[in-house]
């Protein structure tokens, strides 16, 4: 019989603003967050299928590390959910802030790329 894996992740009083800023700051795991924040749990894979599966788990385990996702296995799977509560009972509001000011950036590029594409709007 195949051993359990078991993740180590920080108690919410533990998790450290720093930590959570710095996991983060990083634009492919704030593009994860969003995909959690919007989808729920998700498959490791689903976050990153064009990835090396290296890069994906160097970039979970920061997630996890930090406390912004839990992790748990299942069978061959890795699954992946944001801990929304946990970080808004530690700082109320940052997710959301944090997630809705990427979302603006991101409509503002994509808005600069159309109009820079000559293509009418």
């Amino acid at each position: 019989m195949a051993a359990v894996r078991t993740y180590v992740h920080p108690e919410t009083g533990e998790i450290s603003l720093p930590r959570v800023l710095f996991a983060l700051s990083e634009p492919l795991r704030l593009e994860m967050v969003r995909k959690l924040a919007e989808e729920g749990e998700l498959d490791s894979i689903e976050l990153g299928p064009d990835l090396p599966r290296s890069t994906l788990t160097h970039h979970t385990s920061l997630l996890r590390e930090s406390g912004v996702a839990f992790v748990r296995a299942e069978g061959r799977k890795c699954m992946i959910s944001l801990r929304a509560e946990d970080l808004d009972l530690r700082f109320p509001g940052l997710i959301d802030t944090v997630l809705s000011g990427y979302k603006s950036a991101r409509a503002e590029e994509s808005d600069d790329e159309t109009r820079g594409s000559g293509v009418e709007q």
